[in-house]
């Protein structure tokens, strides 16, 4: 299994009346870090488009565990935790970086398409650098 880690801050206006991060927020953060994760392995949009394939989510289930603050640091890894032959789910655990206090943990379901948005095997390449298999 290969983890991808991500870092950044808590901004303002994430936040909302009750002073924490605003559970929606937390959509916008595992985003995120699985296009950090991506990039990082030379996979952008245009490049997947280039491809001819896509990585379409078709499902995020979020567990909240602990609440975040206005400039906490916020770690996010990100990992494959299962596949199949077009998709899989990555698991990716939001802490707050300090103390490393699990906050959330979703399991995000995603499949490869072509860019008519037909399932399609996930690209060997992406099989490799996820540790997919």
């Amino acid at each position: 299994m290969k983890i991808f880690s991500t870092r950044f801050h808590v901004r303002s206006y994430e936040c909302d009346s009750y002073g924490h991060v605003n559970n929606a927020v937390y959509l916008n953060y595992l985003e995120y870090a699985r296009m950090r994760a991506l990039q990082e392995n030379g996979f952008t949009l245009d490049t997947m488009k280039e491809k001819q394939y896509l990585i379409v989510i078709r499902r995020i289930e979020i567990d909240y565990k602990h609440p975040l603050f206005m400039g906490e640091e916020v770690l996010v890894k990100t990992f494959t935790s299962s596949s199949r032959k077009t998709s899989g789910t990555f698991t990716q655990q939001i802490f707050r970086a300090g103390d490393e206090k699990l906050c959330a943990e979703a399991k995000v379901t995603w499949v490869f398409t072509n860019l008519k948005g037909k399932p399609v095997p996930i690209p060997e390449e992406i099989q490799t650098a996820f540790v997919i298999g």
